[in-house]
C-alpha cells in the first residue's frame, strides 16, 4: 500500500490500517534477520512474551503493543549516524491515533494570549517561513525500563526506544513571533490529532515554559531525514524539543496555545513526573513526595555491537561499537573497561558535524587473549562534566535509566 502523499494528502483507510496492524502483530523472526547487512544469524533479539511486527511505512520492529502502537528499534539499526524512518521506534499513549490526514484541509492553529491568532496550512508553513534543520536524539522516557530492578509497570522497553534523525521544519519562535504574543506569556501548550478513547480520559497535551519555547532549536517539523514524517511517527507535523525526553515531542501537532498562567493538565501535573533530584532516584520503600515534570535527557551510553550475529575469537581483533549522548552539552569521552572497572581505556569517537543534540558513535578495538566469558563495562563523560554512576538509578515509573553499562560475551 502506497503511503506517499498524493494530491496534497496522506490517507489510509482506518479499517485497512487496523487490519494491517493486526496482520503485522505476530512473530516474524525468520524474515527479520538483518538480510540487508548480510548476517547469517538473526539480529533482532525478541524478549519472551513479545514478537515482531511490520506496520505501514515500517520495517519489522519489536512489538510491545499494537493498540496503541509501541514499536521498538533493534540495536543493529543504531550502527549509523541517522536512524532510518522505517526503523525508527514508535510510541503512542492512546489507540485513537490519526490514520488519515488530508493536507488540503489540515491546519495548525495557534491561539491564546496573542494579538493575532493563526490558522496555517502546510503550504503556509513551507512557503511563508524560513526552513530550519537540526539533528537530534529522540528518546522515550521509559527507554530501558525492562532493566529496572525491582521491576516496574509500563512498556518493557529494552534499549531501542530511541533514534537519531535530521528534523526539518519551522522554528516555533518564528510562529509565535508571527502571532504577536502579548506581554506576560508564561506557558505554551501543544496538542495533536490523537484522541483519548473515552471522554473521561484526558487528551494528551504537553507544555513548555514560554522562554523555552522561544529558543532557536525548538521546531515544528514536517520532515524527518528529508522525507515527510511517517504516519505513526507524527505526520504531518511534530514538535521537536532537542535535549528533552520524547513526551514533549507531540505527534500530529495541530494546536498550539499560549497562556499567561501556569498550564494545568494531567500529562504535566500527574503523569511523567520524576523525583526532584539530579538522578531521578528513589527507592521502593521510600517513594519521593517531591516530584517535577520529567525534562532534560540524562547522559547515556550504549553497546550496539557485538550482538547475536557476531563471534569473538581468541587472538582476533574485534571492534566493539556503541553510541553516547546527553541533553546537548556534547560528549567529552567514552571509556571501556575489560577488568571489572579497575582500568579504563578510551574508545574512539567517530566525528560528525551534526551538533551536540545528536548522538556520537564510538568504536573500541579489542583482541581477546583467551577463551571463555569476557565482561565489558562502558561509561561516558559529557562536556558538562556529567558522568555515569556504577549503581543504576530507580524510580517507580521506570524513567531516565542511567548507569555504567555492562556487556558479557563468550570468546571462542
Amino acid at each position: 500500500m502506497n503511503l506517499e502523499p498524493k494530491q496534497n494528502s496522506l490517507a489510509l483507510n482506518r479499517r485497512s490500517f487496523l487490519r494491517m496492524l493486526a496482520l503485522g502483530a505476530f512473530s516474524s523472526a525468520l524474515t527479520a534477520c538483518g538480510k540487508k547487512l548480510g548476517a547469517s544469524k538473526c539480529l533482532i533479539q525478541v524478549p519472551p512474551g513479545q514478537s515482531l511486527a511490520r506496520f505501514p511505512e515500517k520495517d519489522e520492529l519489536i512489538l510491545l503493543t499494537d493498540r496503541p502502537p509501541q514499536l521498538e528499534s533493534p540495536l543493529f539499526v543504531f550502527r549509523q549516524d541517522l536512524t532510518p524512518n522505517e526503523q525508527f521506534f514508535v510510541r503512542w499513549h492512546y489507540a485513537g491515533i490519526p490514520t488519515e490526514v488530508d493536507l488540503k484541509d489540515f491546519r495548525l492553529n495557534i491561539s491564546g494570549h496573542l494579538n493575532k491568532e493563526l490558522s496555517l496550512s502546510m503550504d503556509d508553513l513551507k512557503k511563508d517561513f524560513e526552513p530550519s534543520s537540526l539533528v537530534a536524539v529522540l528518546q522515550c522516557s521509559g527507554n530501558s525500563r525492562r532493566y529496572f530492578e525491582p521491576m516496574v509497570p509500563g512498556g518493557q522497553w529494552q534499549n531501542g526506544a530511541l533514534g537519531n534523525a535530521r528534523w526539518t521544519g519551522v522554528r516555533l519562535k518564528d510562529l509565535l513571533e508571527r502571532a504577536a504574543v502579548k506581554e506576560g506569556a508564561l506557558q505554551v501548550s501543544f496538542a495533536g490529532l490523537d484522541e483519548a478513547p473515552l471522554q473521561s480520559m484526558p487528551k494528551f497535551v504537553k507544555s513548555l515554559a514560554f522562554d523555552h519555547a522561544m529558543q532557536e532549536q525548538i521546531l515544528v517539523a514536517y520532515e524527518m531525514n528529508g522525507k515527510p514524517l511517517p504516519m505513526v511517527n507524527g505526520f504531518p507535523l511534530r514538535l521537536v524539543v532537542p535535549g528533552f525526553y520524547a513526551t514533549y515531542w507531540v505527534k500530529s501537532l495541530s494546536h498550539i496555545n499560549v497562556a499567561a498562567s501556569q498550564f494545568e493538565g494531567f500529562w504535566m501535573d500527574k503523569a511523567y513526573r520524576i523525583p526532584n533530584n539530579n538522578a531521578a532516584d528513589e527507592s521502593p520503600d521510600k517513594i519521593a513526595k517531591d516530584t517535577v515534570p520529567i525534562n532534560k535527557l540524562n547522559l547515556r551510553s550504549l553497546f550496539v555491537r557485538p550482538d547475536t550475529s557476531d563471534t569473538l575469537k581468541v587472538a582476533e581483533e574485534f571492534d566493539l561499537e556503541g553510541l553516547a549522548f546527553d541533553s546537548g552539552s556534547g560528549i567529552e569521552s567514552v571509556e571501556i573497561s575489560t577488568d571489572g572497572g579497575k582500568n579504563w581505556s578510551p574508545a574512539k569517537l567517530i566525528p560528525n558535524d551534526f551538533g551536540n543534540y545528536s548522538w556520537v558513535r564510538w568504536k573500541f578495538a579489542f583482541t581477546p587473549g583467551q577463551s571463555g566469558k569476557q565482561r565489558f563495562l562502558l561509561r561516558a563523560v559529557a562536556k558538562s562534566g556529567e558522568t555515569q554512576p556504577m549503581q543504576a538509578n530507580w524510580n517507580k515509573s521506570g524513567y531516565m535509566r542511567n548507569v555504567v553499562e555492562s556487556l558479557e560475551v563468550t570468546v571462542v
